[in-house]
C-alpha cells in the first residue's frame, strides 16, 4: 500500500438501522484505523464533498448504499445522481468512491430487487464515465477497467 501524505476523509454512507448493522459499522471503523476524519452522509453527499480541504483525499464508502438510501427515500434517483456526479467533479480534492457491481448476480425474483439492480448499473456506467480511473477488485486483486495505476500500487 502507497500513502499519499494527504489528509484522509472518509464519507460513509451506511445507516446503523439494527444491532447487527452496529456491529458491522463498528467493526468496519476499527479495521480502517485512525487517521481518518469520518462524515456520516448516507444520504447527501453533495454537501460533504463541498466540505473537503483541497489538500486532503476522500473516500466515499460506499455508492451501493448511498442508492439504497436514496431508494427508501424514494427519491428522483437521476436528479440525485446528477447532483452526486456535480459533486464529485466539483470537490476540490481527488475522491475515490467504491461501489458493488450487483450485476453480476442472478436475477432477482422481485420486483424491488430487479429495479435496485438495473439503478446500480445505470450508477456505476455513470460513475466510470465521469473517472479517470476505474479498477475492479475480485478476490483482492485489482483489475484496471480505464485508466492506469498509479505506480506502487498492486
Amino acid at each position: 500500500m502507497i500513502s499519499s501524505g494527504r489528509p484522509r476523509v472518509y464519507i460513509a454512507t451506511a445507516q446503523a438501522w439494527d444491532d447487527e448493522m452496529q456491529a458491522r459499522i463498528a467493526a468496519h471503523r476499527s479495521d480502517r484505523g485512525g487517521g481518518w476524519h469520518t462524515v456520516e452522509a448516507p444520504l447527501y453527499l453533495g454537501p460533504a464533498l463541498a466540505e473537503v480541504p483541497a489538500g486532503a483525499v476522500v473516500l466515499v464508502d460506499c455508492a451501493t448504499l448511498w442508492l439504497s438510501n436514496q431508494m427508501l427515500a424514494e427519491a428522483d434517483l437521476e436528479a440525485e445522481t446528477d447532483a452526486l456526479l456535480a459533486a464529485i467533479a466539483g470537490c476540490a480534492a481527488p475522491v475515490v468512491v467504491v461501489s458493488n457491481e450487483v450485476g453480476w448476480s442472478i436475477v432477482p425474483e422481485n420486483a424491488l430487487a430487479r429495479r435496485f439492480r438495473d439503478a446500480q448499473g445505470r450508477l456505476n456506467q455513470r460513475l466510470a464515465g465521469q473517472a479517470g480511473l476505474v479498477v475492479a477488485v475480485m478476490a483482492g486483486l485489482p483489475m484496471v477497467l480505464k485508466g492506469t495505476l498509479p505506480k506502487g500500487v498492486a
